[in-house]
């Protein structure tokens, strides 16, 4: 894991980045409608988050506090209102995810995505794991997350408005 002033540095030039991208051009050229709603697209720029304090470790060890995660599950809340492909494009953008699958396995990061959704089932539709892990794996939601990675992939990779770098 990076360091915690390499990451707050990474934090700051993404928030500067983020907000040049939102002030300084049209959206016109928006790979996808969704991504014009700024709830959908680049959604936590304005949320504190302090990826140095961030322990995955610690996660791994014991778990996570859903109460940690709520600005995620309550901007996801939102999205999932207009539709499933927005929340999922919510999901991966959220930062500490972002540094989770940056740094971490490929099988540590899948079991971290999957506990955020579990627990985010489990909050706002009264779900246990085995109903949320059977929501996970079908067909509807692995359609709208599979989109959703293909649309940001494009945003990133056209460095159109409001793209990551």
């Amino acid at each position: 894991m990076a360091s915690p002033d390499k990451q707050q540095k990474r934090a700051r030039r993404a928030k500067a980045k983020a907000k040049q991208n939102r002030s300084g051009q049209s959206k016109a050229h928006v790979v996808h409608p969704l991504l014009a709603n700024p709830l959908i697209n680049e959604p936590f720029d304005d949320v504190e988050i302090d990826l140095s304090t961030f322990d995955f470790k610690d996660i791994e060890e014991n778990g996570f506090d859903p109460a940690h995660f709520d600005d995620l599950f309550q901007t996801m809340k939102a999205a999932e209102g207009i539709s499933l492909l927005a929340m999922c494009l919510v999901f991966l953008q959220y930062p500490v995810l972002e540094l989770v699958v940056a740094e971490e396995t490929e099988d540590a990061a899948t079991d971290f995505m999957m506990g955020l959704l579990i627990t985010y089932r489990g909050i706002f539709h009264d779900e246990d794991e085995d109903t949320a892990v059977e929501w996970i794996g079908g067909d509807t939601f692995q359609h709208a997350y599979n989109e959703a990675s293909m649309i940001l992939q494009q945003k990133n990779a056209r460095g159109t408005p409001g793209a990551r770098a």
